[in-house]
């Protein structure tokens, strides 16, 4: 049996399932992807021990909402790194 097959004997209510599992799947991922991507830029951050402690716990009791809120607010309180320039 081929893919295209298995695709034409599908019935349509089949069809709308596996495609809100694939995209469930993929937002899942997406979530889990930008959870990590926080975890990492909150420990790499220059902030000092204890309010990368608060960050990771926020993160970690409320994952997206926690994600969300450092990369649209907590990294922009971040010192910049200086270089020398006032």
């Amino acid at each position: 049996m081929t893919l295209l097959n298995l695709f034409e004997s599908m019935t349509p209510e089949t069809g709308i399932a596996l495609a809100l599992m694939i995209g469930a799947l993929l937002v899942s991922l997406a979530a889990v992807v930008l959870i990590v991507a926080a975890v990492f830029s909150i420990l790499f951050s220059r902030l000092d021990v204890p309010m990368k402690l608060v960050w990771i716990i926020l993160v970690f009791l409320a994952p997206l909402i926690g994600a969300l809120l450092w990369f649209l607010i907590g990294r922009n309180r971040v010192p910049a790194q200086q270089y020398g320039y006032r």
